[in-house]
């Protein structure tokens, strides 16, 4: 498949990357912009902040007072998002082309004059906000804890991805408001953000409107580098978390390669070949031969600094999580072993265009065509790579996705968790003695 994303690319004198891409079908243009700081970015005693910026955009800067910035936007037919990383914080607008101006006039307002107004009472409550939601997304919820526990031992102390996005309780309580600005000074320029217009406007219309909004925006010194150590698992890790949940549920995760390599391709499609509908290997073994499970799911989750295979199988009543460990280390061995078939590997690869084809017919929101331009842009340096990005998939063969599983999955150490009902330790996979 050929894809692309045709646009024209600008830098404004302060740094901000500027990527324009036209679609005159819809009277409708998106604004994004990503700045290049994500939970990775922060330092020890200093987790959540990120995320806690997600928030603290929203609660005014210089000349848009507290609660503004969504009523204009709402009130012009617009709706907007935003979304914090590992390494990367997102916002977006979606909106008439005619309230173009109006978007790019707040997201100048809050980049450049958000400290003017940020003071101890917007923290307190937004930090208040951010912990409720720890409360309801992690301790409060089932299974909450989990992932935060898997990557927490699968990257030890000191990388980047060793703590959650959302950051931790003390962390959130510790922070003071010279803490927080001085992220904010550190991550918040134009010359450490990504701006992707998508839509209803010409270029030469899009570049003049931020040079008028953007281009006094002083940039900032370059942020620290961050310092991501060797990842690998000397020996494998089990862990059992007793939690208020009815069913068992089993965690396995293994270190991958980072973002856009083959190899992180290769894995990809194996786990659509493992667990992506009724016909995948797991699914079908574990749900439906075997009866032991009421779902199985698998993942290539990738990132700048390194990523992560998982496996994620939810045991039905009573049923030991051992016996479903069992099973997924004999598929994934066969899989090494004995490859995949061709039809495994079209199906998989089907999925994958069909998911490139259909974020791309949307010019915004998660995924679509202003968001996609600053992926690569802030990751790759390209804001073509689209076309390189599914070519990776489609070089991939069934040796690949068997040399990928044998070296990455059956040959290395994995960290393993057992979720289960309170008081049923019984059920769980074992633990590392």
């Amino acid at each position: 498949m050929d894809v692309t994303i045709p646009h024209q690319r600008f830098t404004l004198p302060n740094g901000l990357n500027l990527l324009v891409h036209e679609d005159h079908r819809v009277p409708v243009v998106s604004v994004n912009l990503w700045y290049r700081v994500g939970s990775g970015n922060e330092a020890p005693g200093g987790t959540g902040f990120a995320h806690l910026f997600e928030h603290l955009m929203f609660e005014g800067s210089a000349h848009v007072p507290a609660g503004q910035f969504d009523r204009l936007l709402e009130s012009a037919g617009g709706s907007n998002n935003g979304s914090t990383s590992t390494d990367r914080t997102n916002y977006w607008a979606n909106v008439p082309s005619s309230a173009l101006e109006l978007v790019l006039w707040l997201e100048s307002d809050r980049m450049g004059f958000l400290l003017e107004t940020m003071g101890q009472e917007q923290l307190d409550l937004q930090r208040d906000v951010v912990k409720n939601e720890r409360r309801q997304s992690y301790e409060n919820r089932p299974y909450g804890l989990a992932w935060e526990t898997l990557t927490g031992n699968l990257y030890r102390e000191g990388h980047p991805y060793h703590h959650s996005v959302i950051g931790s309780m003390a962390d959130l309580d510790a922070a003071s408001l010279d803490d927080v600005q001085r992220f904010f000074r550190t991550y918040y320029a134009p010359n450490n953000a990504s701006l992707a217009i998508a839509g209803d406007v010409t270029a030469e219309r899009a570049r003049a409107l931020v040079e008028k909004w953007f281009g006094e925006l002083p940039a900032g010194a370059p942020p620290p580098a961050v310092e991501a150590p060797e990842v690998g698992l000397p020996r494998g890790i089990r862990l059992t978390m007793e939690d208020r949940v009815q069913l068992p549920r089993f965690y396995m995760a293994w270190h991958s390669p980072a973002h856009y390599t083959d190899e992180d391709a290769a894995l990809g499609l194996l786990s659509s070949v493992l667990a992506e509908g009724k016909a995948s290997r797991l699914t079908r073994r574990l749900v439906y031969e075997d009866q032991l499970a009421q779902d199985a799911r698998a993942f290539q989750s990738c990132a700048t600094h390194g990523g992560a295979f998982e496996v994620v199988v939810t045991a039905k009543p009573d049923v030991g999580l051992g016996a479903l460990e069992e099973v997924v280390r004999e598929e994934i061995e066969r899989v090494a072993r004995e490859g995949v078939d061709e039809a495994e590997v079209e199906r998989a690869l089907t999925q994958v265009e069909a998911g490139f084809v259909h974020a791309l017919q949307r010019v915004g929101g998660f995924g679509g065509k202003a968001d996609r331009l600053n992926e690569y842009q802030v990751f790759t340096g390209d804001p073509d790579f689209v076309r390189d990005d599914l070519a990776r998939y489609e070089r991939v063969t069934p040796a690949m996705i068997a040399e990928a599983a044998r070296r990455r999955l059956v040959d290395a150490h994995a960290v393993t968790l057992s979720v289960v009902p309170e008081g049923r330790r019984d059920l769980g996979a074992g633990e590392t003695v």
